[in-house]
């Protein structure tokens, strides 16, 4: 009998490279795409060529095309050959600030992409499942008319009714979401059309604040890998607006690569799944600073801008319960002490490393 084989997208990245070692341990058939654009979005910092030459060594089989996801002759012609028991789509242009510079190649990269990777996987693999990597960044600064409560180190939801976090029925409409939110919203709609309309296995997973020790992060994209990262090094982190109170919820890439496992064994048709580390895994800016200050016993420094960062979230953690009802077999494995001291030890690995 043939293997089963995934094929996953951005497969050098954070959650791309997480999901392509998951699968790669359980005797899937691996090919991933990736062009090395972080480094094209970030600078050197952003190069992911390390983590190729890991997957390289470390997955039996593995198979890696270097295909820019804008090239669609390009996209079809792997998707044709390969014709995947699933596609898992991470590539993305992932900084809320940088798309202001680069709205082109934003778009292109997270909505037309996706479209290309659809409309490949409709042609020649339309029963396997396309799971997609969206962001909690659809729903623009919607969150933040929830009513407020301002606490000694947090800010948190004052309402009730969102005790429990940001359920995936909160509106994506008339709120202003950064130029790639707005991108991210169109490859989301056109994940979920493809399901609805042509009645493929599809799923939107909008991202909370997807980390581990495995993350590249760079001040523009990557929150806790980076702040970490600062204190690891001396260096000084930058906060904007919100009095540091600001909340985001965390969820470690191995439980990210577990659900994907279970909706893969049963999957559902455009569906759509609110992805984090829910109330339990959330933490403020300032409380990160003081998490990563007990792990590594050293100082952090920061400085302070007024200016928020535009359609920034004031407050925002995942409602997890309709993730649960669908999939009681998944929950969370990383506790959020857990996820602060694999990042410091992997930066502070990397740096020796460097020394």
């Amino acid at each position: 009998m043939a293997k089963r084989s995934i094929l996953v997208t951005g497969s050098c990245g954070l959650i791309g490279s997480e999901v392509v070692r998951h699968f790669g341990r359980q005797d899937y058939e691996i090919a991933g795409i990736d062009s090395n654009h972080r480094a094209v979005f970030f600078g050197p910092d952003g190069d992911t060529s390390w983590v190729l030459n890991q997957l390289e060594a470390e997955i039996p089989g593995y198979r890696h095309f270097a295909i820019d996801i804008r090239d669609r002759d390009a996209v079809l012609s792997a998707i044709r050959e390969l014709r995947p028991s699933a596609v898992i789509h991470t590539a993305a242009q992932p900084s809320h600030d940088r798309a202001a510079a680069i709205p082109f190649l934003d778009f292109e990269v997270n909505a037309l992409g996706t479209l290309h990777l659809l409309e490949a996987a409709r042609q020649f693999c339309p029963e396997s499942p396309f799971v997609h990597l969206s962001t909690n960044k659809v729903y623009g600064d919607r969150p933040n008319q929830i009513e407020m409560k301002e606490l000694e180190t947090r800010w948190d939801y004052a309402d009730p009714a969102y005790a429990g976090g940001i359920a995936e029925t909160f509106s994506i409409d008339q709120s202003k979401h950064s130029i790639f939110g707005a991108s991210k919203v169109a490859g989301d709609v056109m994940v979920q059309e493809y399901g609805r309309y042509f009645n493929m296995p599809t799923c939107c997973l909008r991202g909370g604040c997807l980390t581990g020790p495995n993350h590249s992060g760079v001040e523009l994209h990557g929150f806790l890998s980076y702040l970490i990262k600062c204190n690891v090094e001396g260096r000084q982190y930058k906060v904007f607006g919100y009095k540091g109170k600001q909340v985001r919820d965390n969820i470690h890439s191995e439980d990210v690569a577990l659900f994907i496992e279970r909706f893969l064994g049963a999957p559902r048709v455009a569906e759509v799944y609110n992805l984090g580390g829910g109330k339990a895994n959330s933490c403020s800016i300032l409380e990160a600073f003081q998490m990563a200050e007990s792990i590594t016993g050293k100082p952090m420094l920061w400085s302070y801008e007024e200016a928020n960062r535009i359609g920034d979230h004031i407050c925002y953690y995942s409602d997890l319960r309709k993730m649960q009802e669908h999939y009681p077999g998944w929950k969370l494995t990383k506790t959020l002490t857990n996820i602060f001291e694999e990042i410091a030890g992997s930066w502070m690995q990397r740096k020796v490393a460097q020394a």
